[in-house]
Formats: C-alpha cells, sequence, structure tokens
C-alpha cells in the first residue's frame, strides 16, 4: 500500500510513500496553531497540506469563497488558526523533502474538518466534522463509487475534479477519497473543456469526473471531444433527468448524483439519467419530522437535522420535496422555489434562471418572489406570459429580470447576498 498512487502532478503519478514525506516538510513549515485555512489550488498541494495539519492535531477549515472578507472572519471566529497556499507548500517541498514521514493515525474523536454553508440562504453557519465522521462517510462513497464502476475494492480510481478541494463537497469528492480509500486524483481544477479533455487523457482508466450541473452542462454544449469517463459525479445543485442523459452521452459513462449537504456530508446518491428515487448509504436512516428530516448515520455521534423534506420509499429509497426555506405561501397556498425555478428553466430559450424571495428570510408568509433569467432572444413579457400557463397567478414572479449571467460562484451556486445585489443593481439601472 505503500507505493499506490496518490496523485498525478507535473506529468507523473506520485505514490503514498513520497506523499508522506512531502506531508512531512510541510509540517516543518506551519505556523503554531489550532487549526488550517487550506487554500492552496494545486490539489496535491492542499492534500499535503491537510495531511500534514492532521498529523499535528489540527482540522481544516473550509471557506465558503476565497473572499477575504470571508476568511477574516472565519479567522476571527477560530482562535489559533492560520492560513496555508500554494507558496508555503512549494516552499516546504523545495527546500526540505524530508527523509521522515508522517503519521496518519488519527484519532476518531479528532476533529478533521469544519464546513461553512455556502450563504446561498444567508449568513454562513460552521459544521466540524470529527476524523469517525469524515472516514465513515468516505468509505460509502468510494463504495458507492467503485460499485458504479464494477471495479473490485482495491482497485485504484482515478478521480478529477473541477470542484475546489475548500468546498465540502470537493473536500469528499477530491481530498479524502484518496487519502482514506485508496483512489488517486489529478492535481489540476481544470475549467475549460479543452483542458477537461487534455486531463483526462493523462489519467489511468477507471477515471472519474467530478464536476457540478453548471459546469457539466458547458461540457455538453462543447464541440470538443473527450476520452470515455467510466464515471460522472455530480453534486450541489439539482440535475434533471435531460441534462444527466446528455451528459452520459457525451461523456460515455454513468452518472452518479450525489445527495448531501455540509451539515451532514453525502449520504445518498442516484444515476440521474433513468432513477427518480434516490438510494441510501448503508447505514443511513431518516425519520421525517416537522422541521425536515432527521439523518441518522452509523459513523456520526447524533442524529443531524436537515432542513430538506424528504418523503421515505421503504428503508433505503427517499423523494426529495424541497427544503424549509423553499417552500413558500400566499394566500393559503404553497409553492417551492426550486420548482418554480424548474418551470421557468422549461421555457425554450431560457438557458439559465433563478427564482428566489427578496424578502426576509424569517418571513413564512411572502408578499412576492423574483426572477433572474439568462435568455437571450426573449423578452421578460414573452416569458412571463408562457409561465403564466404553468404557475399559480399569486407565485408569478415580480420582478422578472433579464441579465446577461446569473451571479453563480465557482460551485454554481447563487449566494443569496449576491442575488440580492444583483436585484437592486437592476432596479437601479432600471
Amino acid at each position: 500500500m505503500l507505493t499506490r498512487p496518490i496523485a498525478w502532478r507535473d506529468g507523473r503519478e506520485i505514490g503514498w510513500d513520497e506523499f508522506v514525506r512531502d506531508a512531512a516538510a510541510v509540517v516543518r513549515a506551519l505556523p503554531v496553531g489550532s487549526a488550517m485555512i487550506d487554500l492552496c489550488e494545486d490539489r496535491y498541494r492542499f492534500l499535503a497540506a491537510y495531511a500534514a495539519a492532521l498529523s499535528l492535531g489540527h482540522g481544516a477549515l473550509l471557506p465558503p469563497t476565497r473572499a477575504e472578507e470571508v476568511i477574516r472572519e472565519i479567522e476571527a471566529a477560530h482562535a489559533g488558526s492560520y492560513r496555508c497556499d500554494d507558496q508555503l507548500v512549494e516552499a516546504a517541498l523545495e527546500t526540505s523533502r524530508a527523509a521522515a514521514a508522517v503519521e496518519l493515525q488519527i484519532p476518531a474523536e479528532q476533529i478533521a474538518t469544519i464546513g461553512f454553508t455556502s450563504g446561498s440562504t444567508g449568513r454562513p453557519q460552521s459544521y466540524p466534522k470529527d476524523w469517525r465522521s469524515v472516514s465513515g462517510s468516505t468509505a460509502r462513497n468510494a463504495r458507492a463509487i467503485r460499485s458504479a464502476l464494477g471495479v473490485a475494492d482495491d482497485a485504484v480510481v482515478w478521480l478529477l475534479a473541477t470542484v475546489p478541494p475548500q468546498h465540502t463537497y470537493g473536500m469528499e469528492f477530491s481530498v479524502l477519497l484518496p487519502l482514506i480509500a485508496g483512489m488517486a486524483v489529478h492535481a489540476a481544477r481544470p475549467l475549460f473543456p479543452a483542458d477537461i479533455a487534455r486531463a483526462l487523457e493523462q489519467l489511468q482508466t477507471p477515471r472519474v469526473l467530478v464536476s457540478t450541473p453548471v459546469h457539466l452542462r458547458a461540457l455538453v454544449e462543447s464541440p470538443q471531444q473527450f476520452p470515455p469517463v467510466g464515471l460522472i459525479v455530480s453534486a450541489t445543485a439539482p440535475l434533471d433527468r435531460e441534462l444527466a442523459q446528455a451528459v452520459e452521452t457525451k461523456l460515455g459513462g454513468p452518472l452518479l448524483e450525489i445527495f448531501g449537504s455540509t451539515e451532514t456530508c453525502a449520504f445518498a446518491s442516484r444515476r440521474t439519467a433513468r432513477d427518480e428515487l434516490w438510494r441510501l448509504h448503508e447505514g443511513v436512516q431518516l425519520e421525517s419530522i416537522t422541521d425536515g428530516t432527521l439523518v441518522d448515520a452509523a459513523w456520526n455521534r447524533q442524529r443531524i437535522l436537515l432542513q430538506d423534506h424528504l418523503e421515505l420509499h421503504g428503508a433505503h429509497e427517499f423523494r426529495v420535496h424541497g427544503r424549509n426555506a423553499d417552500l413558500i405561501e400566499v394566500a393559503g397556498k404553497r409553492a417551492s422555489l426550486a420548482d418554480l425555478t424548474r418551470r421557468v428553466l422549461a421555457i425554450d430559450g431560457v438557458r439559465d434562471a433563478v427564482v428566489f424571495q427578496p424578502g426576509e428570510e424569517s418571513v413564512a408568509t411572502i408578499r412576492r418572489v423574483a426572477t433572474l433569467v439568462v435568455a437571450p432572444g426573449l423578452t421578460a413579457a414573452e416569458i412571463h406570459d408562457r409561465l403564466a400557463a404553468s404557475v399559480d397567478p399569486a407565485f408569478l414572479p415580480r420582478p422578472l429580470l433579464l441579465v446577461d449571467a446569473l451571479p453563480r460562484n465557482e460551485l454554481g451556486k447563487l449566494p443569496r447576498a449576491a442575488l440580492l445585489a444583483a436585484l437592486v443593481n437592476l432596479n437601479f439601472q432600471g
């Protein structure tokens, strides 16, 4: 196991034995502290820095954005935290290729990650996870991937991720899988289709592309040809069946959509191109309550309340009905913001859209919803008229504004603050 590959970087494989020596070199360069804010862009450097931090008993703080203000807020809220970036890691590797290796025998109760919500529904909240929790969920994620690929439990699987490692999803599927589950990852985070194709060609099979719906749509619409991909993994936003089918046709492998959250980590999956219901990872149980759903996973020390309302189908499957913040009420009528968004996106000519509530989140009964739409060639009036055919008048968006692009972050999510700023700016211009 010492020589199994863990990463591909600079045109070559990096084995586990070299990796743990590199991590030991980074240990010598780290300041005294209690938790690392790992800002490395290069995924191998991120891995080496994270392993170094773990060996010192430090967890990783995962900021929802690289915005300086947000990082400063996290630093202020976590005494003893420190930053680590590509320059620090590279300097450590150039000056001290340690002969010794780090010991990664991590205590089960040690805090491994502290994730933060993305701010899509308000101010980010922190959620710490201990090593027992991340190890348990990672083992189930690995099993789901290897099962979808049809390979043995000890087979080396190569990962290429378009998502940043600082996000919980990126951490789970491009950092913890190589670190814990015997997989290996490309150090790059390619964005453009040609770069993704080039990176995939560098990896051995079976290879897995870890991405998001927004990015996958761009790949489908691109004329770029890709080498066959054994599996595509998608998360961070709902994926419709038509796009899932198009992705499978384009990339040549099945698409596995992951269900989870910053609070719970991943705990279910489905092949969206053909399945409507989600299937729970082994060891997970759900309980529906008024405020959402309680998630009970064997590797967590307590049940976690998820704001999503999930309809159970037997002991192992469920259907999603939306989040508490997603459900709105007007004059006794109820609707889902996600469903309203889906109906806008279904209009021919609409490329991207979001329906959201511009008022206070704490108010359950609202007066209006707003919509930002990317639809070259259509007018707002045309979209409104077509939407009126499938939406109750109480939920028709006011305002409905056309934009060149939605203010998505690097994961394709739409932080609430960015939506409100865009709305204010457009209303001011109008």
